[in-house]
């Protein structure tokens, strides 16, 4: 047989050789945060309750920040969501949409005289979506969360779980591009709680909303974060990041595993320092 690379013969030019592929940018942080802090009040008497703090979080990622009561968490989420301004330093969300970012806060926030599909509808109503796409979107999510039996039903008659579905359904009825979630469940019992873990699982897997989540619990940080990030104690520092070892998509059966157990223990001994005063 022939030799498939023939060497050219005399006169013969030598093949241009092919000009290296260009190595794709990464993609731009969707929150970018840098020399971020927040003091309230006035000296003397001010409080310096967040920073300096750095962070970045990447499109569809879902990141879970720890850290002892009082650390600035909230204060941290209130800034990204446009509530509150920072006393330093800059905040970045990088969006496409007037209004990119969706917030559910641990009392739910959902309205008493609204009905269910109402309160869903709450966030497509504010962006002027024509009512007919808007109901339709409300009950999409109203059978995705299970409630599509609740839909003319007031939340005064929903149970905690239920209204807390109610709320998830109406910040993702939007399609944000970043969702903001303040201690979601630490309202509900354990049992409930691991269930709406497992939900929200699913749905950000599937939907691969960016996400920042704030809680208090290492396991739910661990089953729902691509990161978890620790918080020092005030004025709120990031001290550690660690990647939970499980591969998406994963399920809530990762509690059982020994790796999950052996990162838990790692965060509380971070936290442990951080939340007992010297």
């Amino acid at each position: 047989m022939g030799d498939p690379h023939p060497e050219p013969t005399a006169g013969q030019p030598h093949p241009a050789p092919e000009p290296p592929q260009p190595i794709p940018d990464p993609p731009r942080p969707k929150l970018h945060a840098t020399a971020l802090t927040r003091t309230f009040g006035r000296p003397p008497r001010s409080v310096e309750a967040l920073g300096p703090l750095d962070l970045t979080v990447a499109p569809g990622e879902f990141v879970c920040l720890v850290g002892p009561s009082g650390c600035g968490k909230s204060t941290l989420l209130r800034i990204a969501a446009g509530l509150l301004r920072p006393s330093a330093g800059t905040l970045e969300i990088r969006t496409t949409a007037p209004r990119p970012a969706a917030m559910i806060f641990q009392d739910y926030g959902i309205y008493d005289w609204k009905s269910v599909r109402a309160n869903v509808r709450f966030g497509l109503d504010v962006q002027r979506v024509p009512r007919r796409e808007a109901n339709t979107r409300a009950d999409e999510w109203l059978a995705r969360m299970g409630l599509s039996d609740f839909a003319d039903a007031y939340p005064a008659t929903l149970s905690g779980g239920m209204r807390q579905r109610v709320a998830i359904a109406r910040a993702l009825a939007v399609e944000p591009e970043l969702l903001l979630m303040d201690e979601p469940f630490a309202a509900l019992d354990a049992q409930l709680r691991m269930i709406l873990q497992d939900e929200l699982l699913e749905i950000t897997q599937t939907l691969r909303t960016t996400t920042l989540f704030i809680t208090h619990s290492l396991e739910e940080a661990i089953v729902l974060g691509d990161r978890v990030l620790v918080m020092s104690a005030r004025p709120g520092r990031l001290i550690a990041e660690h990647r939970p070892p499980f591969p998406r998509p994963r399920t809530g059966d990762i509690r059982s595993a020994p790796e999950f157990t052996s990162l838990k223990s790692e965060l509380w001994d971070l936290l442990r320092k951080e939340a007992i005063p010297a």
